[in-house]
C-alpha cells in the first residue's frame, strides 16, 4: 500500500512549517507509524532539527536530496534515507547543494519536475511522508506538489502570516493538472497566542474566509517546541505532558482522520 503524502506548503517563512514536520513525525511514529521526512527545502531546518547544523551543512550532495536533481548523479533514493536518532523517523536530508535547482519558472523544468514523484515511487515501506517546503514557490514546492496526497497549509494568525496564500491556493490549483489526486488537506493555525486579541481576530478571520478548511486543531506559541528543538528532539518525547505535545496528537488525529475521509469519498465517486 503507498504511504500517505503530506506537503507542507507557505510562501512566508516562520510560519511553523519545519517545525510542525519535525514535531509531527515525531508523534506518528511513538504511535508506531513509518515516516519519512523529505526536506525539500534548501536551508535544511528540518535535517538540523534532528542532526544539527554543522553535520547538515557538511553534506555533499550525493547525500542529500539534490542528487535527485543533478543531471550527473544516478543515486537510488533509498541510499539517500537516514535514519533519524529515533525509531521509525527517516529523512532525505537537504542543505545548501539544493539552492541552485529550486528555480522559479518549475513548470518549464521538464522531467525535473517529477524528481520528487519518482522518487517516492520506490519508497513504498512507510505509511506517511512528511515534505517540508521552502517559503517559495519555486521547483521545489512545485515538485512536492506534484508528488504529494494532500497539502497543509501552515498559517500564523497575523497580517504577514495571511498574505499570500491566493498564489498558494493557485499553485495547487494548477498542480492539479499534472497530479488530478493532489487535495487540500487544510490550513493550519500556527504559532497562536490565545492571549493576544489581534491573533484570535486573524484566526476568526481566517475561519471566516475559508471555514471547514481551516484544521480545529490549533498550534500555540510554546516554548516546548523550541526547548524540544534545541534538544534534537520531538516534542513527545522531550515533553510528553505539556500543552505542546498535545496539541500535535491532535494534530495528528485529525490529519488522520481528514485524510481517511478524503480518500473514502475519492473510493465512492
Amino acid at each position: 500500500m503507498q504511504p500517505i503524502t503530506i506537503c507542507l506548503i507557505n510562501q512566508k517563512g516562520g510560519c511553523g512549517k519545519s517545525s510542525t514536520c519535525f514535531h509531527l513525525a515525531g508523534d506518528f511514529a511513538q504511535s508506531g507509524a513509518r515516516v519519512l521526512l523529505l526536506d525539500a527545502d534548501p536551508q535544511g531546518s528540518l535535517s538540523q532539527g534532528f542532526f544539527g547544523a554543522e553535520m547538515v551543512e557538511c553534506l555533499e550532495p550525493h547525500e542529500t536530496l539534490a542528487a535527485l536533481f543533478e543531471d550527473e548523479l544516478s543515486v537510488a533514493p533509498e541510499t539517500l534515507c537516514a535514519s533519524a536518532p529515533f525509531d521509525r523517523i527517516s529523512i532525505l536530508r537537504a542543505n545548501q547543494h539544493l539552492a541552485p535547482h529550486n528555480v522559479p519558472c518549475p513548470e518549464t523544468t521538464g522531467l525535473k519536475q517529477f524528481a520528487l514523484e519518482s522518487c517516492l515511487s520506490r519508497l513504498t515501506d512507510f505509511d506517511l511522508v512528511l515534505i517540508d517546503c521552502p517559503p517559495n514557490l519555486y521547483a521545489c514546492s512545485w515538485n512536492a506538489l506534484l508528488a504529494a496526497d494532500f497539502v497543509l497549509i501552515p498559517v500564523p494568525p497575523e497580517d504577514f502570516g495571511t498574505q499570500g496564500l491566493r498564489p498558494v491556493h493557485q499553485a495547487i490549483a494548477s498542480a492539479r493538472l499534472l497530479n488530478p489526486r493532489l487535495t487540500l488537506l487544510g490550513h493550519l493555525v500556527t504559532r497562536s497566542d490565545r492571549r493576544l486579541l489581534v491573533h484570535r481576530t486573524y484566526e476568526q478571520k481566517l475561519r471566516g474566509l475559508y471555514g471547514s478548511s481551516v484544521l480545529g486543531t490549533v498550534i500555540p506559541e510554546a516554548s516546548a517546541y523550541k526547548v524540544a528543538l534545541a534538544c534534537r528532539q520531538p516534542v513527545n518525547f522531550s515533553a510528553p505532558r505539556s500543552r505542546a505535545a498535545c496539541a500535535m496528537r491532535q494534530l495528528a488525529i485529525e490529519i488522520t482522520e481528514r485524510a481517511g475521509a478524503h480518500r473514502s469519498q475519492k473510493r465512492i465517486a
